[in-house]
C-alpha cells in the first residue's frame, strides 16, 4: 500500500469514528430525553377520600379545582342539598331492574358507567336505562388500569366502547368517563380531557362490591347517611344486592334529610 492508499484510509477511519462518536452522543441524548420524560409522568394513583366532619364534602387526594383543569369532577362545592347518583356496572347480576324501578319512583336521574360486557350482555337494559332518562357513561371497555396507558392505547378502550354502544342504541355516547377502578394519573385525565371526555370520580361510596360479603342494611344506611353532604357525587355498584334491596328507602331517607336528585350534566354546567 502507498502512501496515498494509507492516508486515504486513515481519513475513512477517522470518518468513521468521528460519525459513530457523533451517533452516539445523538442516540444518549435521545435516551435521557426519554428516561426524563418517563420519570415526569405522574404515578399511578388509587382515588382516595378523608371524611373529617359527618355532613360535610370529604377531603381527596385532588381538590375541586385541581381537578377542574382537565374537566374531571368529584363533587360539587354547594350548601345546596343536591346528590348525583352514579352507578358503576361491570356485569348484571339480577339487581339492576330493582335500582331502575327505585330511581323511577322518586323520578331521580342518574349515570350508569358501564363496560364492554355489560354492553355485550344486558342491551335491553341499557335501552331502558336511556327510555327512563339516565345517563350511560365510558368505564372503558375491557376495565384494565388506564391510568399506565398511552394515548393510542387509552382511546382505543373509550373508543371501542363507545362503537358497540353506537351499534347497540344507534346514538352516541355521552363523554362521560370514569376510571376503572378508580386508577388514574395527571396524564390520565389529560388525555381523556383531549378527547373530549369528562371525568368523574366520587365523594360518597362504601364496599358494596364483593359478592362475598355484602354490607347489611344497617350498615348501608349507616354509611351512606351519616356521610353524605351537599353536591356529592355517589358512586354505587349495580351489582349489589344489598343496593337492589335498600335503594328505595335509601333514596326516601335522602329526600327526609332535604336532598334532591340531579342529573350529572348539570355538574358540568351543560345541564343547566
Amino acid at each position: 500500500m502507498d502512501r496515498r492508499e494509507k492516508a486515504k484510509t486513515a481519513a475513512g477511519l477517522l470518518l468513521i469514528f468521528t460519525l459513530a462518536f457523533c451517533l452516539g452522543g445523538v442516540l444518549g441524548q435521545t435516551v435521557q430525553q426519554r428516561d426524563r420524560a418517563v420519570a415526569a409522568l405522574p404515578a399511578s394513583r388509587d382515588w382516595g377520600l378523608s371524611f373529617r366532619e359527618e355532613g360535610k364534602l370529604p377531603e381527596a387526594n385532588a381538590t375541586i379545582e385541581e381537578l377542574a383543569r382537565y374537566n374531571a369532577y368529584y363533587a360539587e362545592r354547594t350548601e345546596e342539598k343536591t346528590l348525583y347518583l352514579t352507578f358503576d356496572c361491570g356485569y348484571e347480576n339480577g339487581n339492576t331492574p330493582a335500582i331502575l324501578d327505585a330511581l323511577k319512583k322518586h323520578g331521580a336521574p342518574a349515570a350508569f358507567f358501564v363496560v364492554g360486557n355489560y354492553l355485550e350482555t344486558s342491551p335491553e337494559l341499557v335501552k331502558r336505562m336511556l327510555a327512563e332518562g339516565h345517563t350511560i357513561g365510558n368505564h372503558s371497555y375491557h376495565h384494565p388500569d388506564m391510568s399506565r396507558m398511552g394515548r393510542e392505547e387509552f382511546q382505543r378502550e373509550l373508543a371501542e366502547l363507545e362503537t358497540l354502544y353506537r351499534q347497540i342504541t344507534g346514538r352516541e355516547m355521552e363523554k362521560y368517563y370514569r376510571p376503572p377502578q378508580g386508577k388514574y394519573s395527571e396524564e390520565n385525565l389529560r388525555i381523556a380531557n383531549e378527547l373530549g371526555y369528562k371525568t368523574f370520580f366520587w365523594s360518597l361510596a362504601y364496599v358494596d362490591w364483593n359478592q362475598d360479603a355484602q354490607p347489611s342494611h344497617e350498615e348501608a344506611f349507616s354509611k351512606l347517611t351519616g356521610r353524605v353532604h351537599p353536591g356529592a357525587v355517589v358512586l354505587l355498584h349495580n351489582t349489589s344486592r344489598t343496593n337492589g334491596e335498600i335503594l328505595d328507602e335509601l333514596l326516601m331517607r335522602w329526600e327526609k334529610m332535604g336532598y334532591r336528585f340531579k342529573a350529572i350534566s348539570e355538574l358540568t354546567g351543560e345541564g343547566r
